[in-house]
């Protein structure tokens, strides 16, 4: 698409989306009309990207009132800030999800490696909190990527088509002068950033309507007690007290949640999502806990039972009826949806603090740093390409990762590409990483195989992008 035609593009989805806003407290009927001229406007620009079902999908739950989603849909549009509602579909729909995924196909056959739809960007390894076992306290205390390094990899980026970047850390709002100012120079970009939630305030939260195309996931590890024993007291009144501004400036942003063997029933009991649901968030990431670092607490880790209730409890949260409106995120037993791994620039990698390039958020590996490199050059260092060549790395996609699930793999690939820890505090082989993953991924195989072919959706295979570049 040429630079007038997607000006023109970007306008004419822009006016669909004012419009839609516009019949909002209206008549149902108008509404709906809206809203589903909006959907026929994103079939025409997105058709060939999509299964026209889920376009149909789409036009059936906005005239069925009382389904779930479509209550959920229509209380965030009425409680969302306008403008944030259109920047939001402005940059994540429109830039994103449509003109970055065909640019993205094009450059990833063009360059032959994998080019992710986002990165995950650690501004710095700083913090104002001192949470138990923190793994981002493993780089350092003050590292920091500048205004122009992190400016140059956004511009970097979007000449490859990708316009999502998340920001972790570190704490990232130690940075939101920094953040803020990216927000407005890159307009046509989404963000979303992972925060402990202590930094939110009036201000920033008026910055944040400004500009528009800033999301934010707040920490959390349960109710006070268990939340504060690790973070430290007071803390989750605190990130309570942030969702409050939040809501009420018309922001989007959900939790963020490190599930374990510990806390895994407490953060998707009932009453736990009936709070933060009450206080605003729209969604939940759930993380699997990753023992990484040479202090790791194994016992941490969830057993294969409790990983099986997770598979099942997050498919009841954000089931079609019952659940909860909530849409809620499981990291490690969504592979099913992507593909499996979608780590090493398949969709996503992660840069941290220090500049090095990595397959992911917890894998802690790498042989180039974007201080030395191009964000493509580094996209095709040996590691990502080992990734995209190996991808994906079991066919049960409920196994899906190279060192939780198959703990053989990663190390193979760290020690053929020449991968060095980025560590910088205290080094770890991938073999005393993995080493700690062979038994739970003995245990999990088991479960994991037998939800696998029991799975109606087995049948309809799963194709690693990988194939369309070679075409």
């Amino acid at each position: 698409m040429g630079e007038l035609s997607h000006k023109a593009a970007r306008g004419a989805f822009g006016l669909a989306v004012d419009k839609t806003l516009k019949y909002m407290n209206k008549e149902p009927e108008n509404r709906d009309k809206a809203l589903l001229k909006l959907v026929d406007l994103s079939e025409d620009f997105m058709g060939e990207i999509y299964q026209k079902e889920s376009y149909e999908g789409a036009r059936a739950l906005i005239q069925n009132h009382d389904a779930k989603w479509t209550k959920y849909f229509y209380r965030l549009l009425d409680e969302i800030d306008p403008h944030v509602i259109k920047m939001t579909a402005l940059n994540l729909g429109f830039e994103a999800a449509f003109h970055g995924t065909k640019t993205i196909r094009k450059k990833r056959r063009e360059h032959r490696c994998n080019i992710p739809w986002l990165i995950l960007l650690d501004p710095t390894s700083a913090c104002n909190l001192h949470c138990t076992g923190c793994w981002a306290a493993e780089y350092g205390h003050k590292l920091n990527l500048t205004y122009e390094e992190l400016d140059s990899i956004i511009t970097q980026g979007k000449e490859l088509g990708i316009y999502f970047y998340m920001y972790t850390g570190g704490e990232p709002l130690m940075r939101k002068a920094d953040i803020l100012r990216l927000c407005e120079k890159h307009s046509d970009c989404a963000f979303h950033a992972f925060t402990n939630g202590t930094l939110v305030d009036e201000a920033f939260c008026q910055e944040m309507k400004r500009v528009g195309n800033l999301s934010l996931s707040l920490s959390l590890e349960g109710f006070e007690e268990a939340n504060d024993v690790r973070r430290g007291s007071g803390i989750f009144d605190k990130v309570l007290a942030a969702m409050d501004l939040l809501k009420a400036h018309g922001q989007i942003f959900g939790t963020s949640i490190c599930y374990t063997r510990n806390n895994l029933e407490t953060v998707t009991s009932d009453g736990f999502l009936d709070l933060i649901i009450e206080k605003g968030c729209r969604f939940t990431w759930y993380f699997h806990y990753m023992p990484v670092g040479n202090e790791a607490a194994v016992e941490l880790m969830p057993t294969k039972e409790q990983r099986e209730y997770m598979y099942h409890r997050v498919r009841e949260i954000r089931g079609m009826e019952g659940g909860k409106p909530i849409f809620a995120m499981d990291f490690q037993n969504d592979g099913e949806f992507v593909g499996g791994c979608i780590a090493g620039g398949r969709n996503y990698c992660h840069i941290n603090a220090n500049g090095d390039v990595e397959p992911c958020v917890f894998i802690h590996y790498s042989s180039a740093n974007i201080h030395e490199v191009s964000l493509l050059e580094a996209l095709k260092q040996p590691l990502f390409m080992a990734y995209r060549d190996a991808q994906p790395f079991n066919e049960n996609h409920l196994r899906p990762c190279p060192m939780l699930e198959n703990p053989e793999l990663l190390q193979e690939m760290v020690a053929r590409t020449g991968a060095h820890s980025t560590d910088l505090q205290s080094p770890e082989s991938a073999e005393h990483l993995c080493g700690k993953c062979q038994e739970y991924a003995k245990d999990w195989k088991v479960c994991a195989d037998k939800l696998w072919a029991e799975h109606p959706k087995q049948a309809v295979g799963y194709q690693n992008y990988k194939q369309e570049n070679e075409d």
